[in-house]
């Protein structure tokens, strides 16, 4: 199981939006790469990045800023955000993205992205994002709702080439209160594709918790900006889990 570091990109800036909304903004630091470099150095072997302009304006909006963290680290990078089209997936990974999400393009699209996913050169290349309030997923930088269930779309992709599924619970994003455990695990049970789970990890007993699922990756964003847990502290727990 994986500890992915979260990097929110606004401007070129490092921020956190509260619930998705993009008029509660939480700014943590003007330089990304110096925040990229800290995770790294205290452990992470990914970092996940939400180019938060890019999903609001439906292109890729902090390319420069991504670039400069993957050549600037030696971490994998999975990046979502705007990502509407294969030029935009083609340049992430040419500037060195291990893994590209997709989310708002994927749901309005499906043929568009059954054929992307089944391309031989981008297999385990790409992830589907399921942002969801109530089960009910959200597009367009989470701004509209729809309503298409992240349950159902995690059995729809059953046996397909996937990096991952991305699970966002919106509801708890940013809010510090505690992981949505149950839609998780759901998800988790429900598809053969590796689950990355992301929203409300604050504590180490969150990640304890998340640890007992099937999880292949636990995302942490607010709570490692504001010291209340580590990279460290969330490596060991999910390491000494899967060495039981």
């Amino acid at each position: 199981m994986d500890i992915l570091p979260a990097i929110d990109l606004r401007s070129g800036k490092c921020v956190r939006l509260i619930q998705g909304d993009y008029q509660r903004q939480i700014d943590y630091g003007d330089d990304p790469v110096e925040v990229a470099i800290g995770f790294e150095v205290a452990g992470a072997a990914w970092i996940h990045i939400v180019d938060l302009d890019g999903a609001r304006a439906g292109k890729i909006g902090n390319l420069p800023s991504i670039k400069a963290i993957t050549k600037a680290t030696e971490v994998k990078i999975e990046v979502g955000g705007g990502v509407r089209c294969l030029e935009d997936i083609e340049q992430l990974l040419e500037a060195g993205v291990s893994r590209v999400i997709l989310g708002t393009k994927a749901l309005e699209d499906w043929p568009w992205f059954t054929d992307l996913v089944h391309r031989e050169e981008l297999a385990q290349k790409l992830a589907l994002g399921l942002d969801a309030r109530d089960g009910l997923l959200a597009v367009s930088g989470w701004t509209a709702q729809t309503a298409q269930s992240a349950l159902e779309l995690s059995r729809r992709v059953q046996g397909w080439p996937l990096a991952a599924i991305i699970y966002t619970d919106i509801s708890k994003d940013g809010m510090l209160a505690g992981a949505n455990l149950e839609g998780s695990e759901e998800l988790a049970r429900a598809t053969d594709v590796p689950i990355i789970a992301a929203g409300g990890v604050s504590t180490e007993a969150d990640v304890r918790a998340l640890a007992q699922l099937p999880l292949a990756g636990i995302i942490i964003g607010r709570a490692l900006y504001e010291g209340r847990i580590t990279i460290a502290q969330a490596l060991k727990i999910v390491q000494k889990h899967s060495s039981t």
